[in-house]
């Protein structure tokens, strides 16, 4: 019995240290309805795999209680907070600061400089590198954009479309009206061999339902390349999109929270998404002249009309 305790007393140990690490990593995501809700279980769900342990998760309401949240998480020893959408970033803004942070499943983020985590926004260089696989003549993308949303964006854009050997043609516009008049005096001006058009994520030049059904007129009629960070705009006449996977996107934010944890120190900043499916328009391809193989479909997660 001597030689057992021991043992047992490092079992005991061990199973303290699990219990523990079980409960350090926290995720707050937003209580929503579909198709919504499906985006965060995913990326629940990857968080889940990755972590190898029992995270534990609480969905957060319009009407959340902080003090109520902070003594909840300090209870269960919380040591860092994965923080999904608006809600769950607005949350763990009002938790206690000695507990880490990372953010996901938002589109942007407020001082993303100083804040650690992986935003919804495809990186610019994964979407100019599928541009330049499809079309090697593009030289130049056109982007309007919102500075209040996106002007981060832009600047990594810059940096990228460099690497790429593209122009960037940037222009801001801060609403409705002057984003329209942008777009209908650039694609009169494109030319449909060199320029392609990148809709951004952003809800004042790339407005679902006054901008998005006259760009992709336009677009169609001159046949200009479109280019996307939504599935949504390949149905309806994009060339192509980059979009997130979800579930990857979960394991990589695991990954940050897990090194958080345990001591380290993460390099500050959002990162651009690089956990992404891609998404193909074949009647568009056809219609711009863009003949693919099977090869290259077989490149996309997703093709339109499916085949």
């Amino acid at each position: 019995m001597q030689h057992a305790a021991p043992a047992l007393l490092a079992q005991a140990g061990e199973a303290q240290r699990r219990q523990h690490s079980a409960e350090s990593i926290a995720i707050l995501f937003p209580d929503i309805g579909e198709p919504y809700r499906k985006v965060f279980a995913d990326i629940v769900d990857g968080i889940d795999e990755q972590a190898h342990m029992r995270v534990r998760s609480y969905r957060i309401g319009a009407n959340q209680d902080p003090a109520e949240l902070t003594a909840t998480l300090k209870h269960n020893g919380t040591r860092v907070v994965i923080a999904l959408g608006r809600q769950g970033l607005n949350a763990a803004a009002t938790v206690d600061p000695a507990m880490g942070v990372v953010i996901g499943g938002v589109v942007s983020v407020p001082d993303a400089e100083r804040q650690v985590g992986i935003c919804l926004t495809p990186d610019p260089a994964l979407l100019f590198a599928q541009l330049r696989s499809l079309l090697p003549t593009a030289k130049r993308v056109i982007v309007i954009y919102n500075p209040q949303q996106n002007d981060w964006l832009i600047r990594l854009a810059r940096e990228a479309a460099r690497g790429a050997g593209l122009e960037l043609a940037a222009f801001e516009a801060r609403d409705l009206a002057g984003a329209a008049r942008l777009y209908e005096t650039l694609l009169a001006g494109a030319d449909a061999h060199r320029d392609a058009l990148w809709l951004p994520q952003d809800s004042t030049t790339v407005d679902e339902t006054t901008i998005l059904p006259l760009v992709l007129r336009e677009a169609w009629n001159r046949s200009v390349p479109i280019f996307s960070s939504s599935v949504l705009h390949v149905k309806k006449g994009a060339l192509f999109a980059l979009y997130p996977n979800n579930v990857e996107l979960g394991r990589n934010l695991a990954s940050l929270a897990i090194g958080m944890a345990s001591g380290e120190l993460p390099r500050k900043g959002v990162s651009p998404l690089r956990e992404v499916y891609a998404a193909l328009n074949l009647r568009t391809a056809s219609h711009i002249g863009l003949s693919l193989g099977a090869r290259q479909q077989r490149g996309f997660d997703f093709l339109f009309p499916e085949p």
